[in-house]
């Protein structure tokens, strides 16, 4: 069963164009330092589930695109690179605490904002709106994919 996720990346690392950009559309998702983020890529997210692809930490963020999860799990190679802002000293090779998987982007959208979210009754409980969230990756219902993917990123830029 298709499962859907919201998954937050900066644009400044990786923007929906980049994906769109990269071989095959796909990137890997490294950098996920939240045991919980961590729990639904290892534990929930299958390869073909949707992904609204989220742009954060920046001037206006929100949903830019549309993608699907490319891959399993498999060790995030940054946790290790001591160089990397992403590097984790007490994360070992042979005990690796860091997972990544591949996202394929499939389409840009209209950036839909938070304001247009937050603004949209239907999405009241969508868990990247709740007080207090900010995991970089949250599941998202069937209802909400639908009215995202349909009505709002509806039309492209």
């Amino acid at each position: 069963m298709t499962q859907y996720w919201l998954m937050k990346s900066e644009p400044d690392e990786c923007s929906i164009d980049d994906a769109l950009a990269a071989p095959k559309a796909t990137v890997p998702w490294t950098g996920v330092r939240n045991y919980q983020a961590r729990n639904f890529m290892r534990d929930g997210m299958q390869v073909g589930d949707g992904v609204l692809f989220y742009h954060s930490s920046c001037p206006e963020p929100g949903i830019a695109g549309i993608a699907r999860v490319a891959s399993t799990t498999r060790p995030d190679p940054t946790q290790f690179d001591a160089k990397s802002p992403y590097f984790d000293a007490a994360s070992k090779p042979d005990a690796p605490r860091w997972l990544l998987l591949d996202v394929q982007a499939l389409r840009k959208t209209r950036l839909i904002g938070l304001p247009e979210l937050r603004d949209t009754p239907e999405l009241a409980d969508m868990v990247v709106l709740k007080r207090g969230n900010r995991l970089s990756i949250t599941p998202v219902s069937p209802e909400h994919w639908k009215l995202i993917t349909d009505k709002l990123a509806g039309d492209r830029t």
